[in-house]
């Protein structure tokens, strides 16, 4: 188990530095000045050139990009051109917002689509296969910020149960903040519900041909115990990897929906960086989503190798 950890983290490792490399590029070709952004179209040379060196931009790419990765490495990830505070303050702040919508969204995701692909596939074609699978078709084809609006709609405007969107911080209180995230999590909940009730009603349906499904049935096993023991753990390992991917789509996805409800994360950071021309937060925030989708697929790797020993093994 220990060979197999250290082979993953030499990937995790170069994976990390190519995807640095990656952004730092493609960032550095994009037209604009930072500082002439930040100072307006009227700046004089001299203080263009005085902000230039105080935002480090006068020296040369490569050493850029080394000082950036310093930087990274041991938390500094300078300061915002737009701001003027230190982007890692920045992402913090919003970080509380994003991160407990994500995970909120995932455990719906979960809650509401593992069950239903169990269903379908134990009922496979009946009724309740067929009202499973257009469930799934459904949330597939709807899109999340339009589905966040029917939502507004029907129970912040209609019935007035939920605010329509901000973020009262929370410090307000646990609830309160709850409130104010359950639509954005249920809107980004309803496309990686329908997608974990596919994956899970195809990986069921493919684990209850096996023979040991064949030869826990006959040894006098219930059906409910046969699925849960045998059939839903041998076909975890394809949902447990749509799990790892939907939760790093779920935080950059989270910049449609943010702005949809108007919830001061990471997504309206981005989508503000952005339009500021503020590099260096468009830089970092990129390279967290990057690392985020890693490390998730890293410990998804470690995963399979603990609901399935032969992976370890090969």
């Amino acid at each position: 188990m220990i060979g197999y950890i250290l082979r993953r983290l030499v990937v995790l490792v170069l994976t990390l530095m190519a995807a640095a490399l990656v952004i730092f590029l493609v960032l550095e070709v994009l037209p604009g000045d930072p500082a002439a952004v930040t100072l307006g179209l009227n700046a004089s040379p001299e203080a263009l050139a005085a902000l230039h060196a105080e935002l480090g931009l006068d020296k040369p790419a490569p050493l850029r990009f080394l000082l950036w990765l310093g930087g990274l490495a041991t938390g500094d990830l300078g300061l915002s051109y737009t701001y003027r505070v230190p982007v890692a303050q920045l992402i913090m702040e919003r970080m509380a917002v994003t991160l407990p919508l994500a995970v909120l969204a995932i455990a719906l995701a979960v809650l509401i689509g593992m069950p239903l692909g169990v269903l379908a596939a134990s009922r496979h074609g009946r009724l309740a296969d067929a009202g499973v699978m257009a469930f799934a078709q459904a949330g597939l084809a709807i899109p999340n910020f339009w589905f966040g609006l029917l939502l507004v709609l029907v129970f912040a405007v209609g019935l007035g149960w939920l605010p329509a969107g901000g973020f009262p911080g929370w410090q307000a209180g646990l609830a309160t903040s709850l409130k104010s995230l359950a639509m954005p999590a249920l809107a980004l909940a309803l496309p990686q519900a329908a997608i974990i009730a596919r994956v899970t009603r195809s990986a069921m349906l493919d684990t209850l041909q096996e023979d040991f499904v064949r030869t826990a049935r006959a040894k006098g096993l219930s059906e409910g115990t046969t699925m849960r023991r045998h059939a839903l753990r041998n076909a975890l390992i394809p949902v447990v990897t749509i799990l790892g991917l939907q939760f790093s789509v779920l935080i950059a996805g989270a910049i449609i929906i943010e702005n949809v409800f108007a919830l001061p994360g990471l997504g309206r950071l981005v989508f503000q960086a952005i339009a500021q021309h503020d590099l260096i937060v468009v830089k970092d925030l990129v390279m967290l989503f990057a690392g985020l989708a890693i490390i998730i697929n890293f410990a998804v790797e470690l995963l399979y190798g603990l609901i399935d020993p032969r992976l370890r093994q090969a």
